[in-house]
């Protein structure tokens, strides 16, 4: 990785409110630029870094279902914060219940 993707990613973490952690699942997104599924490389209440060689615009805004076993999962809106091309992005989750985000952060301490 570049010393300037590696900043960028710094300056995402550090302005972070919610716990992510290393949590690698599938999960399926539906936007203008992408359909399909993709795979997390970290998740947390306030949003995910997805793993995907498309690049989408800051600012899109895509459709997440996220499994978390048989009958549980999370679908909400997330928006496109930044793109490392070729590599992934970092999506904020927008209009999450406190539901949802709870379950995530429950997820999220297991590991």
């Amino acid at each position: 990785m570049s010393d300037e993707i590696n900043s960028r990613v710094q300056a995402q973490e550090d302005r972070r409110r919610f716990d992510r952690a290393r949590l690698i699942i599938d999960l399926f997104v539906d936007g203008k630029d992408i359909t399909g599924v993709a795979n997390t490389k970290d998740i947390g209440g306030g949003g995910l870094y997805m793993n995907t060689q498309t690049e989408l615009p800051e600012g899109s805004v895509l459709l997440v279902r996220i499994p978390f076993g048989e009958d549980r999962q999370v679908v909400t809106n997330a928006e496109v914060v930044y793109c490392n091309p070729g590599i992934g992005v970092g999506l904020r989750f927008h209009g999450l219940s406190e539901e949802d985000r709870g379950l995530i952060e429950r997820e999220v301490a297991k590991i």
